[in-house]
């Protein structure tokens, strides 16, 4: 024997070691909880990593506290379950694949539903069966016996179960409010998908003319593109400067169009010139403005980040390229004041890589301010959950009081599909705002409810939308 070969024989192979044990656990189920086990359970559902590629150190830090955990109970004789699974993650995944498809020169559209599904699902199995066996390697102690991902059968009909009892409740509803739109991705995004950047950029001032003809009212505005949509102008009915002008008329350059003058104390007298243009839709406070007012709301923006009809000679334009031909008009027409330089944040989609664009659109809404109240009322009560440190009681307090509806529905075709069927015409087989629906766990019980509400002879068509991430989550 030689040197080398008795040499390589001695020293320590971790590979060899970690295989030998791994196998050894699972051909013997150390790890497999026992239901008829006496001893107190002890149960950790695994923080599913995203089957978007591989683990990072993150995971494996993360993996070995909760493991030091499962570990310890077990000694302890606790009868311990550490449950293994991947999560679809249903927006990252989508885009993901959209970006490979971009590189091919295609577009989902182009390819379709079906077919990109199939690559979807084929990106499961290579990157979540990639994900198990680097758990694997990690020598965790799951019990790989009860594995799962969060597209399984049993755990979309949990999904599916929890959309339709909630709705049955009224605490889930349809309606037309302001997302959070992204135009790369063509979906709404949540707050959290939302990276606020501060940028250097412009404050537009422009005056737009009293319909009596005694004068202008000046506003400024860091997205010109939106005063095409403008349905008001707004100061704060404390401001002396403006007291007299309230209920009055503007007529709308470009667009002539006459707009009311109203007072809201939202607006601050001392910003600007103290007037504010409204428009509904595209500004939140804009839109609760609106509301407060009755002010009609003109969408402008197609989903992509185009103009839509509504903006007039600069349907068809890109947001920004409209916004620089905005301001050109505006001047050539005498209406631009100045422009100043300006530092402002900016919501840019977190995985489109775009501005966010608040968009007037149908989608599906859980109510929270239930949840909030019941929350709201438990920190008042003597054993509440203390917060270390204290002050972010009252961060949380702030928190629950500002709660808004949560919008689940995302224009995406990787994740749970929503569990409604509209009643739709033979011949357009269109979904509009207005389009009849039912909600239901299969499609034989919406074929059964539509026959019930809508006759027998019509055509339904599932919602193409799938579930925030977040709400199959939880």
């Amino acid at each position: 024997m030689t040197a080398t070969t008795s040499t390589s024989q001695t020293q320590y192979d971790p590979t060899l070691t970690e295989a030998k044990w791994q196998k050894y656990w699972e051909e013997h189920q150390v790890f497999q909880a026992d239901p008829n086990h006496t001893g107190e359970p002890y149960s950790i559902v695994i923080p599913p990593p995203n089957v978007t590629g591989s683990l990072h150190m993150g995971h494996a830090f993360e993996h070995t506290l909760i493991d030091t955990l499962v570990r310890y109970h077990r000694m302890k004789g606790r009868n311990t379950l550490w449950l293994p699974g991947t999560d679809h993650a249903s927006i990252a995944v989508h885009v993901m694949l959209e970006q490979q498809l971009q590189k091919e020169g295609k577009t989902r559209y182009e390819l379709g539903r079906e077919q990109f599904l199939e690559r979807a699902w084929q990106w499961k199995e290579n990157s979540g069966g990639s994900i198990v066996n680097q758990i694997r390697r990690l020598g965790l102690s799951v019990d790989w016996s009860r594995e799962r991902f969060t597209m399984d059968e049993g755990l979309s009909k949990a999904v599916v179960e929890a959309f339709v009892t909630l709705y049955e409740a009224g605490l889930i509803y349809r309606g037309n409010y302001l997302v959070n739109w992204c135009p790369a991705t063509q979906s709404a995004v949540s707050d959290l998908e939302v990276d606020n950047k501060e940028v250097d950029g412009n404050l537009w001032h422009f005056r737009y003319p009293l319909t009596d003809n005694s004068g202008y009212l000046e506003v400024a505005t860091t997205r010109p593109e939106t005063m095409l949509g403008d349905t008001g102008v707004a100061v704060n009915p404390n401001d002396d400067r403006y007291q007299h002008l309230i209920g009055k008329t503007l007529m709308l350059p470009i667009m002539n169009r006459e707009i009311p003058i109203i007072a809201d104390e939202l607006v601050d007298p001392t910003f600007g010139t103290g007037c504010v243009k409204v428009t509904p839709a595209h500004d939140p406070n804009d839109f609760e403005m609106g509301n407060r007012h009755n002010l009609p709301t003109i969408n402008i923006m197609n989903k992509d980040g185009t103009l839509n009809e509504n903006a007039g000679p600069f349907q068809g334009q890109d947001r920004f390229v409209a916004r620089k031909n905005v301001v050109k008009r505006l001047d050539e027409d005498g209406f631009l004041v100045k422009i100043e330089d300006y530092k402002h944040t900016v919501p840019y989609s977190d995985r489109g890589k775009v501005p966010i664009e608040p968009l007037l659109s149908t989608q599906w809404f859980v109510k929270i301010t239930p949840l909030g109240q019941k929350a709201l009322k438990c920190l008042d009560e003597e054993n509440s959950p203390q917060f270390v440190p204290h002050r972010w009681t009252k961060v949380y307090r702030d928190w629950l009081v500002k709660l808004k509806d949560w919008c689940i529905s995302r224009q995406l075709w990787w994740g749970h599909q929503i569990p409604a069927w509209y009643a739709v015409s033979e011949t357009k087989g269109e979904i509009t705002d207005s389009t009849p629906f039912v909600v239901a766990r299969t499609e034989a019980e919406a074929k059964e409810k539509a026959a019930t509400q809508f006759g027998e002879n019509v055509k339904l068509i599932q919602d193409p939308d799938v579930l925030d991430t977040w709400f199959s989550s939880g």
